[in-house]
């Protein structure tokens, strides 16, 4: 159990641009840097989004890095390699702002407080093509240049003082191993892994084997790794890549189902994340919260179902 989570089932946060919305601003959907431009533009916006997640019940909020990256911040910010590295550190240092706030207005108490992961995306969202939805890049990319892309990224955050790791939306196998295999030289940080999926209720994003992608990374690091699972993922599309995972750690945060179009902007078919909750726990899931278009709202909804769960499965 990580230390700091003595729950059967741990609270993720939501959607961090989704949120975002409610406080800059203009919108940063389309932005290269997504919603990590706003560390360095609204920085109390990023802090209002944490509280809010805080509010909600989260055990786990995530830092604002998942476009975070050192030549991301160098070609759209005009900073320099250092200035990169210090801006991901302070996505840290916001969190604990948060967190701070949060006690001070008796929000949480005690010694009890939201542990920060810190959000590793893939090498694909710097390409701000929509890559890591397919992870094709990863055929042509080599380990070296995806280890060079991650370790300073994950340095910084681990640096800046997060509790644990959230890699997230990986697409490929490829890409995973290599991120699992960097964590190995900072022993002491523990790391969840979660995949972008296809809807085929198989493959990643890549098309590799979904079972055996994660059976194998969790193998290849079980010291470290807490969970494995999915996010970004439509809730009806959940259960068939799960089913079939057993003896690990599961972890989910599924999107709200709605489909995205770059000329029209959102369907706005949402489902409903809630009712998928008892079905997820069931197949042993531990770790559970929201992605894209998943607010604060919704996460006190997961909240509920999961504390009703707990209520008829207590030991």
């Amino acid at each position: 159990m990580l230390k700091g989570v003595n729950k059967k089932i741990t609270i993720l946060d939501g959607s961090f641009g989704f949120q975002l919305d409610k406080y800059v601003s203009k919108s940063l959907d389309g932005d290269p840097l997504w919603s990590a431009r706003s560390l360095a533009s609204e920085p109390e916006a990023v802090i209002k989004v944490h509280l809010d997640y805080i509010k909600a019940g989260c055990d786990i909020i995530e830092t604002n890095t998942y476009q975070a990256s050192i030549p991301g911040f160098i070609k759209y910010l005009n900073y320099t390699k250092e200035e990169g590295y210090e801006l991901i550190k302070k996505a840290v240092s916001l969190a604990k702002t948060a967190i701070e706030r949060a006690r001070k207005e008796g929000i949480i108490s005690g010694d009890t407080r939201p542990l920060i992961a810190g959000s590793v995306g893939p090498y694909g969202a710097h390409l701000h093509d929509g890559s890591e939805y397919n992870g094709y890049y990863t055929d042509k990319t080599t380990i070296e240049v995806l280890q060079n892309y991650h370790k300073p990224r994950i340095s910084a955050l681990i640096e800046g003082g997060v509790d644990l790791l959230a890699i997230e939306t990986i697409p490929s196998k490829k890409e995973a191993e290599v991120i699992v295999n960097i964590i190995k030289d900072y022993p002491d940080i523990k790391a969840w892994l979660s995949f972008s999926c296809r809807t085929d209720g198989v493959s990643t994003a890549h098309g590799d084997n979904f079972k055996d992608t994660v059976t194998s990374c969790y193998k290849l690091n079980p010291d470290q790794i807490i969970a494995v699972g999915v996010n970004c993922i439509a809730p009806h599309a959940v259960e068939p890549l799960i089913k079939e995972v057993t003896d690990i750690p599961l972890i989910v945060y599924a999107n709200s189902g709605e489909k995205y179009d770059s000329a029209l902007g959102w369907d706005n078919n949402d489902e409903k994340l809630e009712e998928y909750i008892p079905t997820w726990l069931n197949l042993g899931v531990k770790y559970i919260g929201g992605c894209c278009r998943v607010c604060d709202n919704n996460i006190s909804k997961i909240v509920e179902e999961v504390r009703k769960w707990e209520a008829t499965h207590s030991e």
